[in-house]
């Protein structure tokens, strides 16, 4: 049985290359292109069973009676199981068969989600007492497991889809492939926030976890057909020696002579640059999440705005998040050649005054809650794609991609259970200015370490 389990996950062998030219081409032209959109797809799905849970707040916070804190441990259960998760099932996912890793994930995810959303029906809070707790303390802790475990099974999504895009494309595209894939993030809140308003509207605040489980199994039975590993498995040569691009020294010398463990170490472990990712990661999702995940209840508190009224303007944010995913990976590209530091120092700093004039605006100016709520996600999905992402991959090897992703992953979703709980913590004590505070705080900090890593880099080069 465990034999079969392996199996079933285990990364296919290559196959013999395939001589035929016509052949090859004609294969690399379909499946990349099918890699591609199945990679973007199943990574928009994904968050349909993770940023439910920001619409519903309002609605599930006053029929369950949580306060903003308890709401707050909601979240911060699936942060760090997806922070854990995204590290070690980076790691797996390097070794692992990309076609059936990935839709495993999102099927579990989904059932996850109807377990939390079941828990909430089965155990109603103030009726019944277990084991001496009251009903409410008991459901909270339930619905927090079902959330974690679901983070867990969220946290499998990235890594292999960053494998996919490191093997299936070259290093001279990989920039722009990467930035366009990665306004999934953005489609994927988006999608989530308009689905998920539209049925609390119509049917409640559970439909917000019922659908949306409905359509990740759906998808995820449909990615099973779609996807497959690297192009090796396909009796395909290695991307870079199809395009006729340099490949890296250290990548031929891992090809034969290092271990995994080894390509790790030094790559990952002792990388100084990563470590300055991985921590200015923190700060990018304190503001990521806190925006993404509290706006709709900050909107509905403090402007008056109602459900649909909030969970439209945060669409908003979602939707010209993807806009800012691509601008700052061809900005990086062709103004700063490659070097995304001096980018992601230009979107923190945008993001700042952002964040000020979104507070700033009265609650009657909804056109402009619209342009500052866009303005946002612009320039925070540029340092969120860059830094955790493109920039982890670029410092390290392909050959440890997933790890590298699910390295920077780990802290970015520090950063993210922070933001949660965090972020509920300051709104009970402090009000909705301190949460404003506790965001740009964040902002600040990112800047200072990216400016580090600015400098450092650019010591590299003088000695190098």
């Amino acid at each position: 049985m465990a034999s079969k389990f392996i199996e079933f996950f285990k990364e296919p062998p290559a196959k013999e290359l395939i001589q035929d030219k016509e052949k090859v081409d004609k294969m690399y032209s379909h499946f990349r292109w099918r890699i591609f959109y199945s990679s973007f797809i199943a990574y928009v799905v994904f968050h349909l069973c993770r940023k439910n849970i920001a619409v519903a707040l309002p609605s599930m916070g006053e029929a369950l009676n949580l306060s903003n804190t308890e709401l707050g441990l909601l979240g911060s259960s699936l942060y760090v199981t997806y922070g854990i998760g995204k590290f070690v099932n980076g790691v797996l996912a390097d070794k692992s068969n990309v076609r059936t890793f990935l839709p495993t994930a999102l099927i579990l995810s989904a059932i996850c989600n109807l377990f939390f959303v079941i828990s909430a029906t089965v155990i109603t809070p103030g009726h019944v007492s277990f084991f001496g707790l009251p009903s409410s303390a008991v459901l909270l802790w339930v619905m927090a497991f079902f959330w974690g475990a679901n983070g867990w099974f969220q946290s499998c999504g990235f890594p292999p889809v960053a494998k996919s895009l490191s093997y299936w494309f070259s290093n001279s595209e990989r920039g722009t492939k990467w930035s366009l894939w990665s306004t999934s993030h953005q489609i994927g809140v988006f999608s989530s926030v308009m689905i998920s308003g539209f049925v609390i509207d119509k049917f409640g605040w559970k439909a917000a976890f019922y659908i949306p489980s409905i359509i990740c199994i759906i998808t995820g039975l449909w990615l099973f057909n779609r996807l497959r590993d690297k192009p090796q498995s396909l009796g395909l040569p290695d991307i870079e020696k199809y395009r006729n691009e340099p490949v890296k020294c250290d990548e031929e010398e891992e090809e034969d002579n290092r271990s995994y463990f080894r390509i790790f170490k030094e790559h990952i472990i002792c990388n100084p640059i990563i470590w300055m990712l991985a921590i200015a990661y923190i700060f990018v999702y304190i503001i990521r999440f806190g925006t993404e995940d509290w706006l709709v209840k900050y909107l509905v508190e403090v402007k008056g705005n109602t459900l649909t009224l909030a969970s439209s303007k945060l669409s908003s944010l979602a939707l010209v998040g993807a806009f800012g995913a691509i601008l700052a990976g061809v900005i990086s590209d062709k103004i700063y050649k490659g070097n995304r530091t001096p980018i992601n120092i230009i979107f923190l700093i945008c993001l700042m005054f952002s964040l000020l004039a979104f507070a700033a605006n009265p609650a009657q100016n909804n056109m402009m809650d619209y342009v500052y709520a866009a303005m946002i996600g612009m320039f925070t999905s540029g340092p969120q794609m860059l830094i955790g992402g493109l920039c982890a991959v670029e410092s390290s090897s392909k050959k440890v991609a997933s790890a590298s992703i699910g390295f920077t992953g780990v802290f970015g979703y520090v950063g993210a259970a922070m933001s949660s709980s965090g972020t509920g913590l300051v709104v009970d004590k402090f009000g909705w200015n301190g949460a404003i505070a506790f965001w740009m705080i964040a902002a600040v900090i990112c800047v200072v370490i990216c400016s580090i890593l600015l400098l450092y880099e650019k010591l590299r080069k003088k000695v190098c």
